[in-house]
């Protein structure tokens, strides 16, 4: 079995409290025998799979499995060409040079909810949405790669995982793959 889930803001990718303040996916009511395949932080939003199957997490993660994860983040101020070239080239994060990826300017800008706790506004700074689709899922690597070139992430919102996408489900709600849903994954 195959779940796909909303991960709302605040929530950690895992069952068990870490001594933050965050909530835990134990307070959906997931099957017991699932586990999370991936992870999103807490303050990341968005598509997360779930899994009862033993070597998903490989199959789905590895990045020499070329598995696309599809992410909208709102940044500070708006990137030039350039610089979402240079992201999309890869950067340097934390002494490692990221693999190249798709990134690009959302236009029009998406009509995104707002979340609770909103962002942070700051009045005299713009901000603008960008997708970027990855191969690789490193530690806050969008966070990160945003930040090396000058447009901090806002807010990030993972859209899709191959070509599966979250479609209108509601943060916090979760539902099983359909068959045809679960070769959309491994596309």
């Amino acid at each position: 079995m195959i779940l796909m889930f909303n991960k709302p803001y605040g929530v950690l990718s895992q069952f068990t409290p870490d001594g933050s303040p965050n909530r835990t996916l134990a307070e959906f009511g997931f099957p017991k025998e699932v586990y999370p395949i991936g992870r999103l932080d807490a303050d990341s939003e968005g598509l997360l799979l779930l899994s009862d199957e033993a070597g998903l997490n490989n199959r789905l993660l590895d990045p020499g499995h070329r598995h696309a994860r599809r992410y909208w983040a709102q940044v500070e101020r708006l990137p030039t060409p350039e610089a979402l070239a240079h992201l999309a080239a890869g950067v340097m994060i934390q002494g490692y040079n990221s693999l190249p990826c798709k990134a690009w300017l959302l236009d029009p800008q998406p009509d995104v909810a707002l979340r609770h706790p909103p962002i942070r506004v700051r009045k005299n700074v713009p901000d603008c949405w960008i997708a970027l689709e990855l191969h690789e899922g490193k530690n806050r690597q969008v966070r990160r790669m945003t930040a090396a070139i000058g447009h901090p992430t806002l807010r990030l919102v993972r859209m899709s995982i191959g070509e599966l996408t979250m479609g209108a489900l509601a943060p916090g709600a979760w539902r099983e793959l359909s068959i045809k849903e679960r070769g959309m994954i491994f596309q």
